[in-house]
C-alpha cells in the first residue's frame, strides 16, 4: 500500500523569504506582488516534486501570542515587516482558498504551533502505512518536531534551494538527536527571537553538553550533585550554567512548539481535490502572474491525477546552523 503524504507550509516564513529574495515586483496598478509570486513558486515546486496527497498552510496572526504575554522581550529586536509585505498575505490566502488549500491561523499562537499541531493530529489519523509529514519552511524552528514520520524541507537561500532535514541529517550535522533540539536551543538561545538561553554558551558547547547529558534535567542533576560526570564540566562553563539555570529552563518553555493548539483540523479536509482551473487562471491574471499561469496545467494536472512518478529528490547536504 502506498504511503500517503501531507505537506505543511509555514506561511509567514515563506512569505518573508520570498519578499526579501525577489525584487519588489508590482502590478500595473502599483500593487506589490513579489511575496505572492515567490510563495506560489515554492508551493508549486513542492506539489510538483513531492506529490502530496494533502496540503495545509499555517500563518501567524497580528494578535499577541502566549509567548509575548509571558515574555515581553520576545522578538522585541525584530523590526516590523513593511506594509508592502503584510498587505500581500491576504492575497495569498485568497488564492489558496481558490485552490481549495486549507489555511490555518489562531489568535495567541504562532504558525509553528499550528504546524506542530497539524503534524501531531496527522500522525493520529487512521492511515496505514503511517502518513509522511513534510514541513516546508524558511527557518529551522520546526526541527524539534522531526521524527521518523516528519521531515523538514528548509529553504536554504531565496526561494530556489531546498534542503532535506530528517533524523539522519540532524544527527550528522549537530551530533544530537532531533528529540534533543529543544534542550540544545534552550542552552544556546535564539537571537532571532530574542531568547537568551545561557549567556556565553554557543552552538558547539551546547551540542556537546546535550550530547553528553541528553537534556537539561540530567545536565543540571550532574552539575549540582557534583557527580564524576558533572565534575568533568569546565569551571567556566559550570559557572555560566549555574548563573543562568532559570533562564535556560524558561528559554526552553518559550521555544517549545505547541502540538495541541485549539484548531479545527481534519485531515480529510486537507486532501487535494479537483481544482477550478479557470478561477485560478482568472485570479492569477488579475495579479499578472503570466509565468505561473503557464505552469497551471503541469501543476494542477498532477494534483488531479495524484502521484504519477517517483518522488524527485530535493536539495543537498550543507552545514546546519540553528
Amino acid at each position: 500500500m502506498e504511503q500517503k503524504k501531507i505537506i505543511i507550509i509555514d506561511g509567514n516564513a515563506i512569505v518573508h523569504r520570498a519578499y526579501h529574495a525577489l525584487p519588489l515586483l508590482t502590478t500595473k496598478k502599483g500593487e506589490p506582488i513579489n511575496a505572492v509570486y515567490g510563495f506560489f513558486l515554492v508551493l508549486f515546486r513542492a506539489i510538483k516534486e513531492l506529490k502530496p496527497d494533502y496540503i495545509a498552510t499555517a500563518f501567524d496572526m497580528a494578535a499577541p501570542t502566549f509567548r509575548s504575554k509571558i515574555y515581553q522581550q520576545y522578538k522585541a529586536k525584530r523590526p516590523r515587516a513593511p506594509d508592502s509585505l503584510h498587505n500581500q498575505i491576504p492575497v495569498i490566502k485568497k488564492i489558496l482558498s481558490t485552490c481549495k488549500i486549507s489555511v490555518f491561523d489562531k489568535e495567541g499562537f504562532e504558525a509553528d504551533d499550528l504546524i506542530g499541531t497539524i503534524a501531531n493530529l496527522s500522525k493520529k489519523a487512521q492511515i496505514y502505512p503511517p502518513i509522511e509529514i513534510i514541513v516546508i519552511t524558511g527557518d529551522l524552528d520546526a526541527l524539534q518536531i522531526v521524527d521518523k514520520q516528519t521531515k523538514v524541507y528548509h529553504l536554504r537561500s531565496g526561494v530556489k534551494e531546498m534542503i532535506l532535514c530528517d533524523e539522519d541529517y540532524i544527527r550528522e550535522k549537530l551530533k544530537i538527536n532531533p528529540s534533543q533540539i529543544l534542550d540544545y536551543k534552550a542552552l544556546r538561545g535564539d537571537p532571532s527571537d530574542n531568547i537568551p538561553g545561557v549567556l556565553g554558551i554557543g552552538e558547539k558547547t551546547a551540542a556537546n553538553l546535550i550530547s553528553e547529558f541528553n537534556n537539561l534535567e540530567n545536565l543540571y542533576y550532574h552539575l549540582e550533585h557534583h557527580t564524576s560526570k558533572g565534575e568533568k564540566i569546565s569551571l567556566k562553563i559550570a559557572e555560566k550554567l549555574r548563573n543562568f539555570k532559570e533562564q535556560a529552563f524558561f528559554s526552553r518553555d518559550l521555544l517549545k512548539i505547541v502540538i495541541n493548539a485549539p484548531i479545527n483540523f481534519n485531515l480529510k479536509n486537507c486532501r487535494i481535490s479537483k481544482i477550478d482551473k479557470k478561477k485560478i487562471e482568472t485570479i492569477f491574471r488579475e495579479h499578472e502572474f503570466h509565468t505561473l499561469i503557464k505552469r497551471l496545467p503541469e501543476i494542477f494536472g498532477k494534483m488531479d491525477s495524484g502521484k504519477e512518478t517517483k518522488n524527485a529528490p530535493i536539495g543537498e547536504q550543507i552545514p546546519l546552523a540553528l
